[in-house]
């Protein structure tokens, strides 16, 4: 079965108008219905930061998870976003983004690596104390712009140093969309294949042209957990091209209906009208 962890947060995290709180809380509730194994749809970090998910606490508080399939998953960038995102009963999961690049790690979270594990240590004492699960992004996983060191042993190395530290939830990040097909065959088998102990997710960035080929080569792959998001929208502020954001959760389910029809099980007409809905989301 492929499990889909949809990512309106990181689809909304970059947009400059401010989406109302209530627009937010209309899509997620619809999303809520579609059957996704996750949802990423808020972040507990800075609203400096991140001024587009001020309103998280607030929009979690109308979200309608009763009956739903879908676990919630918060992005945390410190030890007390951890804290107040552990007090709602709704969130589910806890997701931290560390980065195996030193360059992008500072400049993402502000923090160094060394600093960022002793943070991950942290987050997994207060997800064991209520009963949540950690889960770590691999970010710049597929290299990194800043020439800072990346090779196989590399991400390894560091897969290593979380699973030591209690994170079982692993998704490896290709941040800039610098994966290929031959990329995503090599270093994501190998990677579940050394540390078979953890579960393995792909959040894959891409130009439109090249979407289906990298989900293509994943689910060559083995790759059973996806990050998605409706129409493609979203990616990292600091890639390189304007046009590289998420993967599509449309050319995904297109893929899995016509090469493995066994393999989802989605409520097709609430995606629809998460579809139409998304349109007043993202102009």
């Amino acid at each position: 079965m492929i499990r889909i962890t949809e990512c309106p947060r990181d689809a909304m995290q970059g947009l400059p108008g401010f989406i109302p709180t209530q627009d937010k809380v209309d899509y997620l509730n619809l999303l809520l219905k579609v059957g996704y194994h996750r949802i990423d749809f808020g972040s507990f970090v800075s609203p400096k930061t991140i001024p587009q998910l001020a309103d998280t606490a607030q929009v979690i508080e109308q979200l309608q998870t009763e009956g739903s399939r879908s676990a919630l998953l918060a992005i945390v960038a410190n030890t007390r976003g951890a804290r107040e995102a552990a007090e709602y009963d709704k969130i589910g999961v806890l997701g931290f983004p560390f980065s195996v690049s030193e360059t992008f790690q500072k400049r993402n979270t502000n923090r160094s690596i060394s600093e960022s594990l002793s943070t991950v240590e942290d987050i997994v004492s207060v997800c064991s104390h209520k009963e949540k699960i950690p889960l770590v992004y691999l970010s710049m996983g597929f290299g990194n712009p800043y020439g800072d060191p990346w090779n196989f042993e590399v991400v390894a190395s560091y897969a290593e140093k979380l699973i030591q530290l209690g994170i079982f939830e692993l998704v490896l990040a290709d941040t800039i969309g610098k994966s290929d097909p031959e990329s995503i065959e090599y270093l994501y088998p190998k990677l579940k294949q050394e540390f078979p102990q953890a579960s393995w997710a792909l959040h894959l960035h891409s130009t439109p042209d090249t979407a289906v080929q990298k989900l293509e080569s994943a689910l060559r792959a083995g790759c059973e957990y996806f990050d998605t998001t409706i129409r493609g929208y979203g990616g990292c502020p600091m890639a390189e091209d304007i046009l590289t954001g998420n993967l599509p959760t449309e050319s995904l389910i297109e893929i899995l209906e016509s090469n493995y029809p066994q393999s989802l099980d989605l409520d097709m007409e609430a995606l629809n009208r998460a579809k139409q809905f998304s349109h007043k989301i993202f102009h």
